[in-house]
């Protein structure tokens, strides 16, 4: 669609996915379809361009499943296995295309080539391997993908340093649970914001609905949607009728269009 930014919520799931393995939990056994969440990603399209935040251990299913033909790079949050395992799923966009870009915070990309070492060897490369284009990401740089810019967000999970990012007026952010106001500053006006929302119950490393409630009110974008959820937020149909107005649970495969700046 001309002039509009099409956002697709790949997966919406904590670290084990909902249902999860063995669990005999309502959440898990609930026959809504959006109670089963693939771990998060996001699809971020506009024009000719298609980019993911993360790509997880579901990537494979979540490309074939959204008839993904074109990947034009992977934005990464930070390097938790449920953001990073499906790496090597790219390989059928890099016999396509070539060589797929990546961007992220150098400390992320020394993970990345620790347990993927074999997609970025220079020399006696398998020949089934993919290849990435690296471009790393700073706090405080913005950089350009597909004549959009792109703003770094700085959040954090636990100690753990994460980025977000906004482009244009789509803010999409995981994994947080503390910011400073600085970067808190790079959100405001946005029209879409995606934030995490892990429980009901407080959690070390992620929002809460209390706190991803209390952020979405301080950022005041127009329209909110939570993601990184687990089953033991409850079901997706109780829990969005006790949210405020413009405060959406998101699903697996939500498609939202936003108009770029």
């Amino acid at each position: 669609m001309d002039d509009m930014m099409t956002i697709t919520f790949l997966g919406t799931g904590t670290s084990q996915g909902i249902p999860v393995v063995a669990s005999n939990h309502p959440v898990c056994l609930s026959d809504d379809p959006r109670d089963k969440r693939l771990r998060v990603s996001v699809l971020v399209s506009w024009n000719e361009f298609t980019y993911v935040v993360d790509c997880g251990p579901d990537f494979r299913q979540q490309m074939l499943s959204n008839a993904v033909t074109r990947l034009d790079g992977i934005l990464f949050t930070h390097e938790h296995a449920d953001h990073t395992a499906g790496i090597d799923d790219i390989r059928p966009f890099f016999f396509r295309q070539g060589d797929i870009p990546i961007f992220a915070h150098q400390r992320v990309v020394q993970a990345l080539k620790q347990r993927f070492d074999y997609i970025f060897a220079d020399e006696n490369r398998y020949p089934g391997a993919p290849a990435v284009i690296v471009n790393r990401v700073y706090k405080d740089t913005p950089f350009e993908l597909g004549g959009q810019e792109v703003i770094p967000i700085e959040a954090y999970h636990n100690r753990l340093q994460v980025f977000g990012y906004r482009i244009g007026d789509f803010v999409y952010m995981t994994d947080v649970k503390r910011m400073e106001d600085d970067q808190i500053q790079k959100i405001l006006g946005a029209k879409i914001l995606v934030v995490n929302a892990l429980r009901k119950e407080p959690h070390h490393s992620h929002f809460n609905l209390e706190e991803a409630l209390q952020f979405a009110d301080l950022v005041g974008a127009e329209t909110t949607y939570f993601t990184h959820i687990s089953h033991l937020l409850g079901f997706h149909a109780e829990v969005e009728k006790e949210l405020p107005e413009h405060v959406f649970l998101a699903y697996d495969n939500l498609t939202l269009n936003i108009p770029m700046l």
